[in-house]
């Protein structure tokens, strides 16, 4: 592993950032739980001190460029120098393109994109200083086009823009960007998508498991452990993938 061994995941606090955050810990990192609401990230925090790993807690709004300066400074005071950052906080605001909202649209943007712009800015010159660097920026099966989520879909596709654009500006300086593109993982997210069109969340990951080759839906460690394969030392010719984790081929 690199000199420092700090990790940043944000939306870290439950479902696939929280399933990401304890694995990173238990691969040896030290991990900022960046979250919203500083308290919900308390209890990965705990899980991670009580398998014997180091971990802070962090409320940061990833959209507001002055919090998340202040976050990432927080973690190299803390923690040591950023090397690693999972681009994981994400939102939904679904409906169809004639009911949805300027807000809706904006919201969704805001959190995907200029969220993880703003953290990568901000915690690149690290990785750079260091001479070694892992991006990993969630973004999902939705990028191919999903109904209902027009902001979201657009989000995600944008992150794989982004991601391969920071493989190129970033290689030569050890520093490595890649996707992950979930499929259906079962979280809070997809229970709320469940309720909100009125179906059972069983019924739902039963008709979801119907349509995927491997038969089962997927659940948040399948993606930490896509996470901890890109982040690892041994990944560092592997850059400007996308890689989509659901089951069965995507793209």
């Amino acid at each position: 592993m690199s000199t420092t061994n700090t990790a940043i995941v944000t939306g870290a606090a439950r479902g696939i950032g929280a399933a990401v955050a304890r694995r990173l810990a238990a691969d040896g990192f030290a991990v900022a739980v960046i979250d919203l609401d500083e308290a919900a990230g308390k209890p990965v925090v705990d899980q991670i001190e009580a398998a014997g790993g180091r971990a802070i807690a962090i409320g940061a709004d990833v959209a507001d460029e002055a919090a998340v300066d202040a976050a990432v400074e927080r973690v190299t005071a803390d923690l040591g120098a950023p090397t690693v950052l999972v681009n994981n906080a994400g939102v939904l605001r679904d409906n169809l393109i004639f009911k949805m909202t300027a807000d809706d649209w904006d919201t969704v943007m805001n959190v995907h994109l200029r969220g993880s712009f703003l953290m990568t800015r901000a915690v690149q010159k690290h990785m750079t200083k260091a001479g070694f660097g892992r991006i990993v920026n969630l973004s999902s099966t939705s990028a191919l086009g999903n109904r209902g989520q027009a902001n979201y879909a657009a989000a995600k596709a944008g992150l794989q823009g982004f991601t391969k654009t920071l493989a190129f500006e970033l290689g030569k300086f050890g520093v490595t960007a890649n996707a992950i593109a979930p499929g259906f993982i079962e979280t809070e997210m997809t229970a709320a998508t469940a309720a909100r069109v009125g179906v059972a969340f069983e019924d739902f990951k039963a008709g979801a498991a119907a349509e995927i080759p491997v038969a089962r839906t997927g659940v948040p460690d399948d993606i930490a452990h896509a996470v901890s394969f890109f982040v690892s030392e041994g990944a560092g010719f592997v850059s400007g993938q996308v890689l989509y984790v659901a089951g069965g081929p995507k793209a």
